[in-house]
């Protein structure tokens, strides 16, 4: 395998197993959506601010299947 497949592999693995993405989740994700997740889940600087209620009602209009 190459260098990227093993590291996607990984990374897939990860994404799984600490937020519960699956596969489709995790190639959807942009980069940054994969370290944004992986910097909230390790509590480091530069981690996402929780939501605000405008920020939830701006994603139930985007994903209204609940």
């Amino acid at each position: 395998m190459s260098g990227f497949t093993n590291a996607a592999a990984r990374l897939a693995g990860l994404a799984g197993a600490l937020a519960g993405w699956r596969p489709d989740e995790f190639w959807r994700a942009t980069p940054a959506e994969l370290a944004a997740v992986i910097a909230a889940i390790a509590g480091g600087e530069g981690a996402a601010p929780p939501a605000n209620t405008s920020d939830l009602a701006r994603l139930q209009e985007m994903f209204p299947d609940g």
